[in-house]
């Protein structure tokens, strides 16, 4: 048979297909059989026809057995091509009807691969079946009709989840790889568990110390000097103390104010001694890893005995040293190792021979006494804010780089600053220089000096004040302050007052420390208070009691204040020479604030009231009294500083020797004994 005649007979069912399509409701596209008038079709069009045919199911069995066997779907693969898809509501008929032969279900009983028989064809016919989940109605009807069913569990492709699996973790495994590759190939004393060199100490070690900071760089701490000294002249001739039995010290804790100078002093001893020296601070030590502040301590002291003998200083040692147990909510463990391998190293089994500990703290009260005993710090060294000739020593340091003017003074820049700290007279010289140069001058004069100070102590220079009845108040109210200062007796001289706004302060007046305060009398501290109330004083006499203003808040609070201390602290009262207050009350820690225990009664609490009460309300009364007195003196104070805004005290005590006579002050000196006595 030809190949045309071969194509033409099997092509011969599709005329009888076109008759009965209309009867036959399993072939979903009819729209592309072969006309029946094509007797003798060409070769590419006859096997595009008959690959049309056997799509849709048309070739009588036995003609292409081969091609129909390939283009049915195997069961067990839901997504292979089916003779036909088919919807569900024709397909629950062709149960109903007994067409069903056989339904296979797939995907969780989504879809169904159902064979059916087709009465027109004499086929078996295999179509597709989209169900709306498996609902039951279509289970009892299968069980009814007897057709055989079975479900197929969904194929899945493990190679993808392993993929992703593996990708997940494949930056967590490469890092731990990492992490342990370096703490085997680690030799640090941090030691295996501790990778990346957490262990190591963070200090900065210097074998031959350029600090550039010298003994002579140093001033006012003359005694803390003479302490260290001691110590550079043991390092460097250690036989001369051997000989009569003297050991090393092991520590030696500063304590002092911030800015004083500890710091400065440990670069002194480390450029003096010219021994290799280490230095960190105490936070360095901490970390949020558990154990990693003792293995920092313990290889710290392990590098310091292989380059004895060494100093080691570390600076704020209370992060690391507070008391143990005394933390809001339970101690820190890690801080507490960290603490216990320290005490260990300084002074444990095996000692910390030829290593010196130099620490700074300005906290010693919240140290842990483990730590302060003999033995660990042997030495407990005061560096405390200097006396006027410390701070001219100071003064002299830090101008040596410094073009100053012949008008200034480092004596009266001294008496000016009691309770600078040498960072505190560091700054202040570096501000009256910057000044200068702001104002294009070539040296640093008394004005800057001067300038400098008002705006360390008070504040930036404000908007001057406009002419009116607020200038003028405030300039009633500063020279009450002065006129009741100066008449007073045991209170400091005025060095100027000022109608320029600093910081919150609308007006200042300042006075002049004759000596240093370490020890200041009942005179003194009364004398404070009067002048603290001058002004006041001034508002109520000078515009009514209906006119005072918010100016004296501040100065409310500090006689408040002194006369509190006077009666709780230093036991200046009718009450008696009692300490009524607990010393950790006055801390400035918080959890010894909070420790603190009242152990005061109320009657002794009303008694302090009433004592601190009598004190202000005697104060007052001498200031009122020194202002309606004077009233014609302040009168004309008041009109030269609303011109001038600024009047010296040389000025302003030249102005009030017009109208007060020097008897008067012995007659004030005797009236106030007699109260303060009362």
């Amino acid at each position: 048979m030809s190949p045309a005649l071969s194509l033409s007979l099997s092509l011969s069912p599709v005329c009888n297909a076109q008759e009965v399509s209309k009867d036959t409701h399993l072939l979903k596209n009819t729209s592309r059989e072969t006309p029946c008038h094509k007797s003798q079709p060409n070769l590419k069009s006859s096997r595009r026809s008959l690959l049309n045919a056997a799509s849709l199911g048309f070739i009588v069995p036995g003609t292409l057995m081969s091609n129909s066997a390939r283009a049915e779907p195997e069961p067990e693969s839901p997504n292979a091509s089916t003779s036909s898809r088919l919807s569900y509501s024709r397909f629950l008929q062709y149960l109903d009807e007994g067409a069903v032969r056989k339904v296979d279900l797939f995907e969780n009983g989504t879809v169904a691969i159902a064979e059916i028989f087709n009465p027109t064809l004499e086929k078996l016919q295999r179509v597709r079946v989209q169900l709306p989940g498996l609902p039951q109605e279509l289970l009892r009807k299968l069980k009814e009709k007897n057709i055989d069913f079975a479900a197929h569990p969904k194929e899945v492709d493990w190679w993808p989840a392993v993929l992703d699996l593996l990708g997940n973790f494949a930056f967590p495994l490469l890092l731990l790889g990492s992490l342990l590759l370096r703490s085997s190939s680690s030799n640090m004393p941090g030691g295996p568990n501790l990778p990346f060199g957490l262990g190591r100490s963070k200090a900065k070690f210097q074998m031959e110390p350029n600090t550039g900071v010298t003994f002579d760089d140093v001033a006012g701490v003359d005694e803390a000097k003479q302490d260290f000294q001691e110590i550079v002249e043991f390092l460097r001739t250690p036989e001369k103390f051997a000989a009569v039995g003297a050991r090393i010290p092991k520590g030696v804790l500063l304590v002092g104010p911030p800015g004083t100078g500890k710091t400065l002093l440990a670069k002194a001893i480390a450029g003096e001694a010219g021994v290799p020296f280490f230095s960190l601070s105490g936070s360095e030590f901490i970390e949020m890893f558990v154990g990693v502040g003792a293995s920092r301590v313990r290889d710290l002291f392990n590098k310091a005995k292989d380059n004895s003998p060494c100093l080691v200083f570390i600076d704020e040692i209370d992060a690391v040293g507070r008391q143990r147990g005394t933390g809001i909510g339970g101690g820190n463990d890690e801080r507490e190792q960290t603490l216990n391998q320290l005490l260990t190293e300084m002074d444990g089994f095996s000692g910390n021979s030829g290593v010196i500990v130099i620490a700074a703290t300005n906290r010693p009260e919240i140290l842990d006494s483990a730590l302060l005993r003999p033995g660990r710090f042997d030495r407990q060294v005061s560096v405390g804010l200097p006396d006027i000739r410390g701070r001219e020593e100071i003064l002299k340091v830090h101008s040596n780089n410094k073009k100053l003017d012949k008008s200034v003074s480092i004596d009266i820049i001294a008496m000016r600053t009691p309770g600078f700290s040498g960072a505190d007279l560091a700054n202040l010289m570096n501000e009256a220089a910057i000044l200068a140069g702001r104002r294009g001058k070539d040296k640093i004069t008394a004005k800057e000096i001067d300038d400098s100070i008002d705006r360390i102590v008070a504040g930036m220079e404000g908007t001057k004040m406009t002419d009116g009845k607020s200038k003028t108040l405030v300039a009633y109210h500063e020279v009450g302050h002065a006129i009741c200062a100066t008449l007073t007796p045991g209170h400091d001289p005025v060095q100027k007052v000022s109608l320029i706004p600093r910081g919150q302060a609308r007006g200042l007046t300042w006075f002049l420390p004759g000596e240093d305060p370490a020890l200041i009398s009942k005179q003194q501290l009364f004398a404070r208070i009067v002048g603290g109330l001058g002004g006041r004083a001034a508002e109520e006499i000078i515009f009514g009691e209906p006119e005072i203003t918010t100016g004296a808040a501040g100065d409310l609070q500090q006689v408040t204040q002194i006369a509190k201390q006077m009666v709780t602290m230093y036991g200046m009262s009718e009450i008696g020479p009692w300490a009524l207050t607990d010393p950790a009350a006055q801390s400035n820690d918080l959890v010894l604030r909070m420790l603190a225990r009242n152990t005061m009664s109320e009657k002794l609490a009303e008694d302090i009231d009433l004592s601190v009460r009598r004190i202000i309300e005697s104060a007052y009364e001498v200031a009122k009294n020194h202002i309606r007195n004077n009233r014609a003196a302040m009168d004309q104070l008041v009109d030269v500083l609303l011109e001038k805004e600024i009047l010296t005290g040389d000025e302003f005590r030249a102005i009030l020797s017009e109208f007060t006579d020097t008897s008067l002050v012995e007659v004030n000196r005797n009236s106030i004994r007699e109260m303060i006595e009362a």
